[in-house]
């Protein structure tokens, strides 16, 4: 059995957002949870387990998001940010449809049937 070497890295705040993440992404990638929060030795050690991969960073639209989201754009500032649209504020809240199109976009490859609301991607 081969090794595959994971070179795409997702960090999320929570568990609903890695399941509905990974449901979506067809290729293998890592998806971190930071379960909301991130303390200075949990951070280095992200620091440095992510130190020569894509790092790309999908948090809430909300406060405790926006917060993430600075702290991981000061300590990875090679990050890639992949936002969702304000109005669902939540990963976990926000359409299939949705994550699938961002997610898209930020070049990751994903199961085609999310990309259609009508076709199960809600």
């Amino acid at each position: 059995m081969a090794i595959v070497e994971i070179d795409k890295v997702i960090i999320v705040e929570g568990k609903s957002d890695k399941d509905r993440i990974k449901s979506i992404i067809r290729e293998p990638v890592d998806i971190i949870c930071t379960n909301g929060t991130v303390g200075v030795s949990k951070l280095d050690e992200l620091i440095e387990y992510v130190y020569d991969k894509d790092v790309y960073i999908l948090v809430d639209s909300d406060d405790a998001g926006d917060k993430l989201r600075k702290t991981l754009r000061k300590e990875l500032p090679h990050a890639e940010h992949i936002k969702i649209d304000k109005t669902f504020r939540e990963v976990a809240a926000a359409p299939l449809y949705h994550l699938a199109s961002i997610l898209l976009g930020a070049n990751f490859d994903v199961h085609n049937k999310f990309l259609n609301a009508s076709t199960g991607g809600i």
